[in-house]
């Protein structure tokens, strides 16, 4: 009987340090829908509205959004459909996790000092992680404004990408070296017709020692 008590204690002690957490709708303009978890209909967006965990976020033409989700602010492009896969808080940490299915965001982490915001944006192509930093994002291309984005590829190649540089994915789901990016930029356009170069596995990227290493570490 003992037992059982302790382990009941224990485990409602262990759950209190978990908060589950929802964002809101601080603005929007124009067609902005949300379709909530358990639901099979869209709603139209309100100023104020919750998002919660698995709400899908779609937005139409011309169209934008911006939800505040504890430490962050996801400002939601037109044409955009994503859910919040993730919204959690344990211990003074919060977990948000969004996959991006079309379209384009810009993340703003900010975690005031004594916290930590762990962000991560999925999209078909690419994956991005982040602590605390301002990046852009679509469903192959990554710019970040200030800060880092650790960027992994569907192969498990990761990159850091530094504030002011870019990284996109190619078509065998590498990232490509925001070094490179950044010079290819300055360079005139390639005729039509002619091959991309391929990407470059140095630079940037993580690798282990057998050149892949899927877990960034902070």
């Amino acid at each position: 009987m003992k037992r059982i008590l302790i382990t009941v204690l224990m485990t409602a002690v262990t759950a209190s340090f978990v908060f589950s957490q929802s964002g809101v709708i601080r603005e929007f303009t124009g067609d902005v829908e949300l379709k909530h978890a358990g639901s099979s209909v869209f709603v139209r967006a309100s100023v104020g509205a919750n998002v919660a965990h698995n709400t899908i976020i779609s937005t139409g033409f011309r169209s934008t959004a911006i939800i505040s989700i504890g430490n962050s602010v996801i400002s939601v492009r037109p044409l955009t459909r994503l859910t919040l896969a993730e919204i959690q808080n344990v211990e003074n940490t919060e977990s948000v996790n969004i996959n991006l299915q079309a379209g384009r965001v810009r993340v703003e982490v900010n975690p005031p000092a004594g916290t930590r915001t762990n962000l991560t944006v999925q999209s078909p192509s690419v994956t991005a992680s982040v602590r605390g930093t301002v990046f852009e994002m679509n469903t192959d291309r990554i710019t970040v404004n200030e800060g880092r984005v650790f960027v992994t590829g569907t192969g498990g190649i990761a990159v850091i990408v530094d504030g002011g540089y870019s990284t996109h994915s190619n078509i065998n789901g590498v990232p490509a070296d925001p070094a490179e990016v950044a010079v290819s930029s300055l360079l005139p356009p390639l005729p039509i017709g002619a091959a991309e170069p391929s990407n470059n596995r140095s630079g940037n990227q993580i690798s282990d020692e057998a050149g892949i290493n899927s877990t960034p570490q902070w």
